[in-house]
This record gives C-alpha cells, sequence and structure tokens, in this order.
C-alpha cells in the first residue's frame, strides 16, 4: 500500500443511533457526508456527536478502509450502501489500519495517535447486511485521539 494515506470520504452525525441502545431500537441520527472538518485536539471533530465526549477519549475520531467496504459489497452483493453506514468518520485509501494502533501518524499535516480497532458490533447487521459484523473483524476500522488542530478533507481521486 503507498505511504500516504487518502481521504476517500468524510461522515459526521449528530447523535448516537447504537451507543446507549443495546436492547433497544437503534436512533435514527442520520449520517451526514461533509467535503472538509475540523479536527480539535483533545476534543474531536466539530459537529460530530463525539465531539468533546469524555476527556481523553479513545475515538475522538474513526477511521474505516475503503478498502474493506468494497470487500464487504464484492462479498455480500451489497450495492445500495455508502461506507457513511459503518458510522466510522474517515474512510481512507491506501493504508492498513491496524499498523496504526499504538503509534503516532499524520494525515493531511493532522497529527493523532490510534488507539485500538473500532471493533464492530452487532449493530453492523443491521445498518450493512447480516454476516457483516463477522466479516468485519480484526478490519472494524481504527478509533484514534487527535493530537493537533487541522483541516482534514476528502482528496481527489
Amino acid at each position: 500500500m503507498a505511504s500516504i494515506p487518502r481521504v476517500a470520504a468524510i461522515y459526521i452525525s449528530p447523535g448516537h443511533n447504537y451507543y446507549g441502545h443495546y436492547g433497544q431500537p437503534a436512533g435514527e441520527h442520520r449520517v451526514i457526508s461533509v467535503p472538509k472538518i475540523e479536527c480539535i485536539a483533545g476534543k474531536g471533530l466539530i459537529g460530530d456527536r463525539y465531539f468533546d465526549h469524555k476527556e481523553n477519549y479513545k475515538g475522538q475520531i474513526t477511521f474505516f478502509a475503503w478498502e474493506t467496504y468494497e470487500d464487504l459489497c464484492r462479498r455480500f452483493g451489497v450495492t445500495d450502501k455508502h461506507p457513511g453506514v459503518f458510522r466510522r468518520n474517515i474512510i481512507t485509501c491506501d493504508v492498513d489500519l491496524k499498523l496504526w494502533i499504538g503509534k503516532e501518524f499524520e494525515i493531511q499535516g493532522v497529527l493523532f495517535t490510534g488507539t485500538q480497532e473500532s471493533a464492530p458490533c452487532s449493530w453492523m447487521n443491521q445498518a450493512f447486511c447480516e454476516g457483516a459484523e463477522a466479516a468485519m473483524k480484526g478490519r472494524g476500522g481504527l478509533r484514534a485521539r487527535i493530537l493537533t488542530d487541522g483541516l482534514l478533507k476528502i482528496d481527489n481521486p
């Protein structure tokens, strides 16, 4: 994979659909695709549900690989879902996100530290298709903290 990751898409949501909903129906907060997003060190993404969630929160920003999305679409024959259904913020291309767990990394001049895998949950079966949770094990994305303020924007292909 290339050494410089590309940002393929950016998503935020003003509210939680799954977090805190265990045993209850999912929420109905839509995912919003944006061309750029302001990252605030130690806080998160302006406009996202996890902004200033709690001190030192491990998931101030989340990343998901475009390659995983494409594989899931092929595997399950899904053609009517966009990668935002996984409710991760930044969709990347050309990087193995697992390599960033426990490491500092930079995208478009913004510095992050990878904290842990953004493990898939049972809601993935509802959001994408039956079987998605199992298929995403070990590749559910990356949770990270934001270390410096800055702007991320979608890269042109």
